[in-house]
């Protein structure tokens, strides 16, 4: 049984790191065989991890093509944003935050401002956020957070290239990490929020465009 977990940890864990370096496409068919070969296993626990990332929407199953990456749409960004974005202000409102955790936050948001390409842009801010929830002990719903943020990786990889906005998004974290120095959480949660919001805004644009 541990050695299956492995296997499929295995496989997702490939499957996002593609994901993430956009090697692996919206609508684009999964080969098995090739990826039994690039990994060295057989194909059975490559089918059931793809099959965990279908309950994530990640992937889809087509009869007689296999599994695909996932459409996206406009409806399921909504949902899929506010949905991060409620989850955030609950764990947010659950944490204690160390002077490791602020600190590891204020270098990560200097790091943001310092990076210009979208990609390592989007790889530090999900890192920023990964770090917000950190101290939340509800293991469930950043489990269930982990999932989501994967989905919006293909959502920010086609559709944010635009750095225009990257200035709001900038104060927005500055405005959540003083909140936090502070205390007041109501306000930390309030811009977090916001910082989401923000987010999908600009994709609403790009995806009715």
């Amino acid at each position: 049984m541990y050695k299956a977990s492995n296997l499929r940890n295995t496989v997702k864990s490939y499957l996002l790191k593609e994901i993430q370096e956009g090697n692996l496409h919206i609508g684009k068919t999964i080969n098995l065989a090739e990826l039994s070969r690039n990994l060295g296993i057989s194909v059975t626990p490559i089918r059931e991890a793809l099959s965990q990332l279908e309950e994530s929407a990640i992937v889809k199953a087509i009869p007689n093509r296999g599994f695909i990456i996932n459409e996206l749409s406009l409806n399921e960004a909504i949902d899929l944003y506010n949905t991060v974005a409620q989850l955030e202000v609950i764990a947010l409102d659950s944490s204690s935050f160390n002077e490791n955790i602020k600190d590891r936050l204020k270098t990560l948001q200097l790091q943001l401002q310092q990076s210009h390409t979208p990609k390592t842009r989007l790889s530090i801010r999900l890192q920023f956020h990964e770090t917000l929830v950190e101290a939340c002990d509800n293991v469930i719903l950043k489990e269930i957070l982990v999932k989501l943020k994967t989905r919006i990786l293909f959502y920010e990889q086609l559709y944010i290239n635009d750095s225009t906005f990257n200035e709001t998004i900038d104060n927005q974290n500055e405005g959540v990490l003083r909140a936090i120095e502070e205390d007041n959480f109501p306000t930390a949660a309030l811009i977090l929020k916001m910082n989401w919001m923000t987010v999908l805004d600009y994709l609403k644009k790009q995806l009715n465009s």
